[in-house]
């Protein structure tokens, strides 16, 4: 407790006014309590000090010249850079709609003129303990996601692997319909499914011929050891049946449950066919890359089995093709301009 008290003291604030003894009144209250204080004179002023500046939180006047405060709050909270930044709006006025248009906006807190020391103080330190600790849960995500590249950079085949499935992912499960929670699932476990093989000896992760039964038996622990590593982070609770499940098979073939048909979650059921899609079009030590047409036949033969999904296959060859239209537009829009 008395850590976050100490950060709490110590953020960097910045105060959004166009008037001048209104931005020194906030100044003093602020800087008494030890916090840093940066400030600007009008919106387009505080989005700049956002750019060049480490912010922790922002206090903004409504009424602002070039930007107005609900304008400076969109801004911030749309930007993927700064959205997690409190932003406290202030104003003379304790209109109902000025209250509704900053919610709209994004705003975490309301102040209104004139502005009371305490209750200042009481919501800035509030709002200041939160932010650190979603910066905390942030750089343990950080830390996941080094550890999952890492994985990833020790073999050059797999270069790339992970933004790969990440975005086709996130495609494919708009396509399928699923809710914005299970897309942002699926975002990060495109980057982490494959977490547990840091567990896998590189003989094994790395060996260029195919597996005997001993080295399948400690592959196949992969995803347990994926979820284990995952688990204690709470937000990482919607990715944990992806990680867990991405080797199940439709018929019940895969690993490590066994489990089968609708049994195994949609969100892993789109990575399993994004995943084998990557593997098949990328090279590797033991089999070439094969094309997309060919990669889809494979794929078509292996649904036949009873391995994947057929609707969310289905949906998959339709989101391939039309990529393939976009990037077909995408250069003959290239070569008109070259023209």
């Amino acid at each position: 407790m008395q850590h976050q008290f100490h950060q709490s003291l110590s953020g960097t604030i910045l105060v959004a006014d166009d008037q001048e003894e209104n931005r020194e009144l906030l100044e003093e209250f602020l800087s008494a309590e030890g916090f840093t204080v940066v400030a600007a004179a009008d919106g387009t002023s505080a989005i700049g000090q956002l750019a060049t500046n480490h912010i922790d939180l922002v206090l903004s006047d409504v009424m602002m010249p070039h930007l107005t405060g609900f304008e400076v709050c969109q801004r911030i909270k749309t930007n993927p850079e700064t959205q997690l930044i409190p932003v406290v709006l202030i104003t003379a006025l304790s209109d109902k709609q000025d209250r509704l248009a900053g919610i709209r906006a994004g705003a975490d807190d309301f102040l209104t003129r004139p502005v009371d020391r305490a209750e200042l103080l009481a919501r800035v330190r509030s709002l200041l303990k939160l932010k650190f600790r979603t910066d905390e849960l942030e750089r343990a995500e950080s830390v996941l996601f080094a550890l999952a590249r890492s994985i990833e950079g020790k073999d050059p085949y797999t270069h790339g692997h992970c933004e790969r499935l990440a975005g086709l992912c996130v495609d494919l499960g708009r396509l399928v319909g699923l809710s914005d929670e299970q897309i942002t699932a699926l975002r990060r476990a495109g980057v982490v499914h494959d977490i547990g093989k840091v567990a896998v000896p590189d003989a094994i992760l790395l060996k260029p011929g195919r597996l005997t039964e001993d080295e399948w038996k400690v592959m196949k622990q992969h995803p347990i050891v994926g979820e284990r590593i995952c688990a204690p982070l709470k937000s990482f609770r919607p990715v944990l049946p992806i990680i867990r499940h991405h080797h199940e098979k439709f018929d019940g073939s895969g690993y490590p449950d066994g489990l089968r048909g609708h049994a195994i979650p949609i969100a892993a059921r789109v990575m399993q066919i994004v995943d084998v899609f990557d593997a098949l079009t990328a090279e590797r030590p033991y089999k070439k890359a094969f094309s997309t047409p060919e990669a889809l036949e494979i794929m078509r033969e292996e649904v036949a089995k009873g391995w994947w999904d057929p609707e969310i296959f289905r949906c998959f060859e339709r989101l391939v093709g039309q990529e393939k239209v976009n990037r077909r537009a995408e250069g003959a829009a290239a070569g008109k301009s070259e023209l």
